[in-house]
Parts: structure tokens; C-alpha cells; sequence
């Protein structure tokens, strides 16, 4: 094709018609500038290609993370709940002290003892170039205010942890049941609702103390009472944060439903981010 062309171009000059060589070198010159656009179109759609491939793995990363921080959320806000539950059977007892259920307020007493703490998995996308991979807006202003919505839930555990700590664990030594919580929780048999392995079942027993505890006079102590009403307060607002972040994260998981294709034409290497 260039020899084809280069006959043409001499020959018009050789028969010295100068316009019509003016006229096929601007051609030429066109068609050369045709064909640099359409290499740089079709590199262009290939690397369109590329990112779009490389957003439906991140995407799908992105699906098995959430998914991942949903089920554990769930677990959290089971376990406010049943502490929740454990405190309103506290109360009853407190306020009804002839119906007494002694291991009821045992395992009543280890319930509101537990620390529920969301520990999602964290990723990096939010801070590298990786986000202007995803084309979908909705999702990407999800992914940016994540940290920030989880730091809120995550602040209220922080505040339990040291309630726990600081004022729960030494109503227990001094009203003298920490024993027999501990024996109450394990004689049976034990598995802590956020074990890795939920099938392991551990029993042992430390039995009840020797010491003389009257349950009646403990429940009466108008300390316990007031940390009972607080615990409850304190989980239904952390349960109310973590109702939002649940809709935040299901939100974000049907937007990836959605923004998955079923086909990749050019599938790549899993990456981190």
C-alpha cells in the first residue's frame, strides 16, 4: 500500500500537476491522521476494558467483604438484644424477689458481661485510585462515608467496654457473685456467640462459692439496679446505630448485585486493594 502511494505521488510530480498532488498529499495526510484515531480508539476501548474488568473484581471483592460485614453486624446486634432480654429479666426478678430463679440471674449476669464489638473487614479502596474504577456514584459515596458511619458504632462499644470494665465488674466483686457467674456460664457447657468455631462446646465447672451470698439482698442493691437500667439504654442506642450501618451495608450490596455482569471478556488476576 505505501509503494502503491508513493507511484501515485511521483507521478503527479513527474507530470509537474502541483494541485492535484496538493490535493492527494492532503488526502494522504487525512487518511494518516484517520488511521493514528482509530489506533488510539481501539487502545483506548481495550484499556476501557481492562478497568471495566478490573471494577467487576473489585466489585466482587467488594460483595464477599460486605456480605461478610452484614453477618457479623447481625451477630452484634443478636447479642445487644439478648442482653437486652437479660436485663428486663433482671429487673422482674429485682422487682418480683419471692420468684427468685437462681441460675436465670446467673446467666442473666454473664449476658450483660459480654462485649459486642464490630471489627469489619477493612479495605483500602476509599484512599487509593482504585475508586474511580467504580462508575456507579451511590457507591462510591457509600464507600467514602463507611469509616466514618462505623467509627460511630464503634465509638458506643468503646463506651460499654469501659462501662464493663469500670463499673459492672466491680459491682459483681462486691456484691460477691463473680463465681458463681463464672460457674453458671461454664458447667453446662459453653460456646461465646462470636467463636470462630460456634460447634466447640467447652465444660468445666469452678463451682459455686463457699462463701455465704445471700441472691435476695444482692438483687436489692440499689447499684445494680441503676446499672441494669443503663445497660439498656446503652444497647438500644448502639442497636439503633447499628440498624443504620445494617440498611447502609444492605444498600451498598444490592447497588453490586446490580453492577456485577455475569461475563468478563477480559478476566484478570485477583488483586488487593
Amino acid at each position: 500500500m505505501i509503494k502503491f502511494f508513493r507511484r501515485i505521488r511521483q507521478r503527479l510530480l513527474s507530470e509537474n500537476k502541483f494541485s492535484k498532488y496538493l490535493i492527494y498529499a492532503i488526502g494522504e495526510i487525512i487518511l494518516v491522521v484517520i488511521g493514528i484515531l482509530i489506533a488510539l480508539s481501539i487502545n483506548n476501548w481495550n484499556e476501557k476494558q481492562k478497568e471495566l474488568a478490573k471494577e467487576q473484581l473489585i466489585l466482587k471483592q467488594l460483595k464477599s467483604e460486605y456480605q461478610s460485614n452484614l453477618n457479623q453486624l447481625d451477630e452484634k446486634i443478636l447479642m445487644r438484644n439478648e442482653a437486652l432480654e437479660a436485663c428486663n429479666n433482671l429487673l422482674s426478678q429485682i422487682d418480683n424477689p419471692n420468684s427468685i430463679n437462681e441460675d436465670r440471674v446467673y446467666q442473666s449476669l454473664w449476658i450483660l458481661f459480654r462485649d459486642p464489638t464490630f471489627d469489619p473487614i477493612k479495605n483500602d479502596i476509599v484512599g487509593s485510585e482504585n475508586l474511580r474504577l467504580i462508575n456507579n456514584d451511590a457507591l462510591v459515596r457509600f464507600l467514602s462515608n463507611w469509616s466514618s458511619e462505623v467509627f460511630q458504632v464503634q465509638e458506643l462499644e468503646l463506651e460499654y467496654q469501659k462501662f464493663r470494665t469500670e463499673i459492672l465488674l466491680p459491682c459483681y466483686l462486691r456484691l460477691g457473685v463473680s463465681r458463681n457467674v463464672n460457674n453458671n456460664l461454664w458447667k453446662d457447657g459453653y460456646s461465646p456467640t462470636e467463636a470462630l468455631d460456634k460447634e466447640s462446646k467447652n465444660k468445666f465447672t469452678i463451682k459455686p462459692t463457699k462463701k455465704s451470698l445471700n441472691l435476695t439482698k444482692a438483687l436489692e442493691d440499689v447499684e445494680l439496679e441503676g446499672i441494669v437500667s443503663q445497660v439498656i439504654t446503652h444497647h438500644q442506642i448502639t442497636n439503633m446505630q447499628s440498624q443504620t450501618l445494617r440498611m447502609r451495608i444492605i444498600n451498598m450490596l444490592e447497588i453490586i448485585e446490580g453492577e456485577i455482569k455475569i461475563d468478563n471478556r477480559y478476566p484478570i488476576e485477583k488483586q488487593t486493594y
